[in-house]
């Protein structure tokens, strides 16, 4: 049986912190963090604090890294990574533009490596249970899906890193909306046909604080998908449509509700259909599922879905919105040493 992954994690604030809590005692070698005591905090247990990547980088024990910085430093910190020969689990949205992932592609190709992008919302228990019955051919032949996705912010939102597109790249869209986007081509395949504007309604901030998608197949399936900071009351919406039933995803557990898959039969004589629900009342598993894929896309060889061709076709969608919403999009370069 091989050894545990020795890891590094550059980004030690909340997503960092879910992170670390699915590693195995001992496989967390490098904890950090700009904020020294922030690193420090995470790295109780026996790992090292830094504030700077580059140890973690040039020790060869290393064999993962996982990047929970904000936005604008994830491209950088990931093509430095793979240009030192370490896999990386890349959290969404995984950089300001599509042309900074190109880059980092570029670079895993080269070097051989592993890039899996942070979408842990695949690997909640009621997704995992709608793609179970959607792959089983439970909805027949699929015609669209709808999609919502939404918080309500809090006092000074609009002064925080998201709100400065220079940190962040957008919005509600590329913050939110990336997952409901990863999740629509998770179940319907690519987009060729991308409308849809982005606007800001309420916010006082450069970028959007909602986003409404219609985004269709080359077969003409469309997903119809609406993200929100206006959202006052936490919510998480997910419902496919096949020609003969329908499935429901509601509740990401905490503030967005319990979580909940039901699936709708539709009977021959039509009427009320035939429902069966599953309750997901525990607690969120799905970042250590998600660490669980990682680490099997590196011992089998396997190109990982989520990775980076899925990371760049989402964040193309965000930013063709944007332009024709008005709003700038990042031309930033990544600038990894």
């Amino acid at each position: 049986m091989a050894a545990p992954l020795q890891y590094a994690i550059v980004g030690c604030g909340l997503i960092g912190r879910k992170r670390a809590a699915s590693l195995q005692p001992g496989q967390l070698r490098y904890a950090c963090d700009l904020d020294a005591a922030r690193a420090a905090g995470l790295a109780m247990g026996g790992a090292t604090a830094i504030t700077d990547y580059q140890p973690a980088l040039a020790d060869p024990a290393v064999a993962a890294v996982i990047i929970a910085t904000l936005n604008g430093a994830l491209a950088p910190i990931a093509l430095a990574a793979v240009r030192a020969g370490k896999h990386v689990l890349l959290e969404k949205p995984g950089a300001l533009n599509a042309a900074q992932l190109r880059e980092v592609h570029a670079a895993a190709e080269k070097s051989g490596v592993r890039v899996r992008l942070g979408y842990n919302h695949r690997f909640h228990p009621a997704l995992q249970k709608a793609r179970e019955l959607a792959d089983a051919g439970a909805l027949g032949p699929m015609m669209f899906l709808r999609g919502r996705y939404g918080h309500g912010g809090r006092k000074g939102y609009d002064r925080e890193w998201r709100a400065d597109p220079k940190l962040s790249g957008g919005g509600e869209l590329i913050d939110q909306g990336v997952h409901l986007i990863d999740l629509a081509g998770w179940f319907l395949g690519e987009f060729p046909t991308v409308e849809g504007h982005a606007a800001t309604y309420f916010w006082d901030m450069p970028v959007d604080d909602n986003a409404f998608l219609s985004l269709r197949t080359a077969a003409g399936q469309t997903a119809w998908l609406h993200v929100s900071c206006t959202e006052w009351k936490n919510l998480f919406s997910l419902e496919l449509y096949g020609r003969d039933a329908k499935i429901a995803i509601d509740g990401l557990g905490g503030s967005y509700g319990p979580e909940r898959c039901t699936y709708y039969k539709m009977l021959p004589q039509m009427g009320p259909p035939e429902t069966t629900v599953w309750d997901y009342p525990a607690g969120d598993q799905s970042w250590a599922l998600e660490l669980r894929a990682f680490e099997e896309d590196i011992h089998t060889g396997r190109t990982p879905t989520p990775g980076l061709r899925e990371g760049i076709r989402t964040l193309e969608i965000v930013e063709q919105i944007y332009r024709s919403s008005g709003y700038s999009v990042s031309t930033a370069a990544v600038k990894g040493k």
